[in-house]
Order: structure tokens, then sequence, then C-alpha cells
């Protein structure tokens, strides 16, 4: 039946969105931050000297 074609893309993307949607989720909390043990670490000042 033709009239039922719309319903089944709505639900093919409806069901591809909420995978997209649970996958990035899980992904962005699963994963645990490391912090460096070092410290801070000072960035060297450059000084420009212009000869002019």
């Amino acid at each position: 039946m033709p009239q039922m074609m719309p319903l089944s893309w709505l639900m093919l993307f409806s069901m591809f969105s909420i995978t997209l949607i649970v996958f990035s989720a899980m992904n962005y909390y699963t994963t645990t931050p490391t912090m460096s043990v070092s410290g801070k670490k000072s960035i060297p000042a450059k000084t420009l000297n212009w000869k002019w």
C-alpha cells in the first residue's frame, strides 16, 4: 500500500535519530577525562625588540 510508505520512512528516520542520540550520549558519558599530574606548565614569554 503506497499510503503507508511515509509512515515507514518516518519510523526509519526516528529509529536512526534515537540510535544516534543514544550512541552519542553513551560515548560522551563513558569517557573519563585524564588530568595531567605535572601541574602548571609555564609558557615562556617572548619579548619582541623592534629595531626601528
